[in-house]
């Protein structure tokens, strides 16, 4: 089938990839020529493992094509995937949807036969009954169908998420609606993945209802952590305790520094702004939204304790600032809370981060970036562990504290323990939710 996606970002780039790799003929669409370029020369925009490979196989195969001309990319396709951003709106969290209303404007005028426009994006109830909307509006008389597939791709784990994934969300309102999109996710359905068709309402609110408990679960197992510092439990054996309950699971239960990324945050806010206008508050999602922000700030007063209360002259190592291992996603990362109050705080920073720095360098201004996380502890009065990538899972403690000044760790992941701390010479260690180490 001829498929176009609209928007080359990271719903849209691993969508597409991936749907040419099932075989069918996919045409990716973006209005910036210098983003279509690079692709057309074999360059993702983002980092994604096993993406750029999969991606020139397709193109290889003839099955992948790059495009800034939407009428091209559209005339003529069976489906056509909006997969646009919508960020958070300025002012009262809702979904910005802006673009995705753009694209269906565009989408209406280079329709040329029956197509099925689905909405990819992460969008609040009621939106694609807007972009039908917008699509009758822009073009009477044309046909086509609208359909809701919301994306639950995890960054770093994409392209395993989208061919393996735990189900697929299809939202549709007609039986030829439903056969397109059967037809599309044929692969899937032959490998006995389960395919969950409904309504467009329900299918968005899958997404929503989905991402909100999980950012709930993530929020809940640091407050618990919280409670583990004051009364002396291990976070660790708790949450081993809790997750070998087949009610609860284990997944999502590992205490850190708070959520952040392109979904949770984001999501977390529409949704309670979708309650608040339907007159349905979402108390829980909204206390999980306060909470979330009040653990990163949390971590600041941690990492100001083991510096005797003050970071002013102090250097400060940070080894990871993306969001979370395997992306160079910075989007609502803790670390763009905690790394300017350090900075605020008088202290000099190196950062470290195996795919951050691209990002992190418009995004943390007055930070050294730093090649290892050896050369950024040389000399300096802390380490954090703000993500925890493969590489900062097995240093040499040792190494570590003797090149330091002040041998002191805040290891915000848990990698670690105090007492592989204290025996490799750190003479202050802190963690989430566990024994800290002070000598």
């Amino acid at each position: 089938m001829r498929i176009a996606i609209i928007g080359t970002g990271y719903v849209g780039l691993v969508s597409g990839v991936c749907f040419s790799d099932f075989g069918h003929d996919v045409t990716c669409v973006d209005l910036d020529p210098r983003k279509i370029a690079k692709l057309n020369d074999g360059i993702a925009p983002i980092y994604e493992p096993g993406l750029e490979a999969l991606m020139a196989r397709n193109v290889e195969a003839g099955r992948l094509h790059f495009t800034t001309d939407i009428k091209a990319a559209v005339a003529g396709a069976g489906a056509v995937f909006i997969a646009v951003g919508t960020p958070s709106r300025r002012g009262d969290g809702h979904a910005d949807l802006t673009y995705v209303m753009a694209a269906a404007r565009d989408i209406a005028h280079a329709m040329t036969g029956y197509t099925v426009v689905v909405t990819k994006s992460t969008v609040p109830v009621g939106t694609n009954a807007g972009v039908r909307d917008v699509i009758r509006e822009a073009v009477p008389g044309a046909a086509f169908d609208v359909a809701s597939n919301p994306e639950f791709l995890r960054e770093g784990a994409a392209i395993d998420d989208f061919m393996r994934p735990d189900r697929v969300v299809v939202g549709v309102e007609s039986d030829r609606a439903a056969a397109i999109m059967a037809e599309i996710y044929r692969p899937l359905f032959l490998r006995d993945f389960p395919i969950v068709t409904t309504d467009l309402e329900s299918a968005e609110m899958i997404k929503y209802a989905a991402n909100a408990f999980l950012a709930t679960k993530i929020t809940f197992i640091n407050e618990i952590a919280a409670l583990c510092e004051r009364v002396g439990a291990d976070i660790k054996a708790v949450s081993r305790g809790m997750g070998l309950d087949g009610r609860i699971g284990n997944k999502f239960l590992h205490a850190g520094p708070g959520y952040g990324g392109s979904c949770f945050p984001k999501d977390t806010k529409a949704l309670a702004r979708i309650g608040q206008e339907h007159g349905a508050p979402m108390r829980i999602t909204e206390t999980v939204i306060a909470v979330n922000e009040d653990i990163k700030r949390r971590m600041i007063d941690k990492l100001s304790d083991l510096c005797d209360g003050s970071f002013n002259g102090k250097t400060v190592a940070v080894l990871g600032v993306t969001f979370k291992p395997n992306t160079d996603d910075m989007r609502d990362a803790p670390s763009l809370t905690i790394v300017p109050a350090l900075i605020g705080g008088g202290a000099k920073v190196r950062v470290c981060d195996p795919k951050g720095q691209h990002e992190g360098e418009a995004l943390l201004p007055g930070v050294t970036w730093m090649d290892s996380p050896y050369e950024a502890a040389k000399g300096a009065d802390l380490i954090v562990v703000l993500t925890e990538w493969n590489e900062f899972r097995a240093l040499d403690l040792s190494r570590l504290a003797r090149s330091m000044t002040t041998p002191r760790m805040a290891d915000l992941r848990n990698v670690y323990s105090a007492d592989d701390a204290g025996k490799a010479g750190f003479v202050a260690y802190d963690s989430i939710g566990r024994a800290r180490l002070a000598v």
